[in-house]
């Protein structure tokens, strides 16, 4: 079957969550296919597992002011903003299905994004020791997974032009000599978010050897159903 594709808009980082978790339920259990969540959160601070609140660099009452919401949740990794205009996708995948190990989907979702940035004029590489996807020691794509039971939770946040303001609130995943990018900072030119995500899935689809199929959102609710 293919993996499903979906445009889910603006969601909030806790109700996306509760929407992943019902997904890799019906997934483990064979019920749907591999699935794409495509969307935008809007201003959340996430720390992962690892994540330290000293990497939080103003007090809750700044956060407030600002709109931004603070939540921990189970991915790997230290601490990320997210907010609209940063492309988030969520691959709810089988991986034991695609026979690939946690490194290996790592690498593959780097992957993905280096070859969308590079559609668009955007030379960026790795960093081997930690995850993400970066230019000129910028970050500009960040990735935090979580593995229950072989089904692929979370993923990447790409960054089209967010308000990388937000972004000197924290130090971007444990960093604190590096800041974070974006694609319209460094084009010069606007984007699309759903412009950048066409791409991202024609990648998405390229380098995960799947084939991938935009779904409603009706359908969505309806697998949830089940």
């Amino acid at each position: 079957m293919p993996c499903a594709v979906y445009w889910l808009t603006m969601v909030e980082f806790d109700e996306a969550y509760n929407l992943q978790m019902k997904l890799a339920r019906r997934r483990q259990d064979g019920v749907i296919a591999d699935t794409l969540l495509l969307l935008e959160h809007p201003p959340t601070i996430t720390l992962g597992k690892s994540g330290k609140l000293g990497n939080v660099l103003v007090p809750p009452e700044k956060l407030k002011k600002e709109g931004i919401a603070l939540c921990r949740t189970d991915r790997g990794g230290d601490v990320t903003y997210h907010g609209p205009r940063q492309l988030v996708a969520y691959p709810i995948i089988n991986l034991r299905e695609s026979q690939r190990n946690i490194h290996r989907y790592v690498y593959d979702l780097e992957e993905v994004v280096i070859r969308t940035l590079d559609s668009f004029g955007i030379k960026a590489s790795r960093d081997d020791g930690h995850p993400g996807v970066w230019v000129e020691r910028q970050e500009i794509a960040a990735i935090g997974l979580s593995i229950k039971q072989g089904i692929s939770m979370h993923g990447l946040a790409l960054n089209v032009n967010p308000n990388l303001e937000h972004f000197s609130f924290i130090n971007p995943c444990g960093f604190s000599d590096r800041k974070a990018t974006s694609m319209v900072k460094l084009l010069g030119h606007e984007l699309r978010v759903e412009t950048v995500a066409e791409t991202l899935v024609k990648h998405f689809a390229d380098v995960l050897k799947v084939r991938v199929e935009w779904s409603s959102n009706a359908l969505l609710m309806s697998h949830l159903n089940i």
